[in-house]
């Protein structure tokens, strides 16, 4: 590790839903950001799923089976950027999506069945809702909450200002 980079990243809480339009949309912030500080800040999934989109909870499910397998964020994604699919198909589609990752779809398939991730996925949705997360995308970092379900404008350079700030602390300390 080099000096510049803080024993312990920084960390962002990413409250996603796999499908919802708008984090579809958020998708180039977060490469972004991954692109700019690499392990220096941690993008962590937080699940918060919407009653509005029928397959959102499955798919929540369904990521963090990914996470076990260890494609979590490419799993993601791979859903997010075929959004439209996971509408028409459903469940099959999160199976076929892991297969085409090189997953283990079988267990994926099993994962749904039993319901093996579903405290996981609930625990994020009440602790979001205790935080006042109202949609998605929401990230929280630093103690702040930036809400990306209204507006996207901005948040990246805001997320970016808040990191350099925490980075820059984590530095001096």
């Amino acid at each position: 590790m080099s000096d510049t980079s803080p024993a312990v990243p920084i960390v962002m809480d990413v409250w996603c839903e796999l499908q919802c339009p708008d984090c579809r949309t958020a998708l180039a912030d977060l490469r972004a950001l991954r692109e700019r500080y690499g392990d220096r800040l941690e993008l962590r999934l937080r699940h918060f799923p919407l009653e509005k989109h029928a397959h959102s909870f499955a798919a929540a499910q369904a990521a963090e089976e990914a996470m076990a397998q260890g494609q979590g964020w490419p799993y993601v994604e791979a859903v997010l950027d075929r959004v439209g699919e996971l509408d028409g198909k459903g469940e099959p589609f999160l199976v076929e999506a892991a297969r085409e990752l090189g997953l283990d779809a079988e267990e994926f398939d099993t994962a749904l069945i039993d319901g093996r991730h579903i405290l996981i996925v609930d625990a994020d949705q009440a602790e979001g809702k205790a935080i006042g997360v109202t949609g998605t995308p929401t990230y929280v970092i630093g103690g702040e909450r930036l809400d990306g379900g209204k507006s996207q404008e901005g948040l990246r350079e805001r997320i970016e200002e808040i990191t350099d700030r925490l980075l820059a602390a984590a530095q001096d300390a």
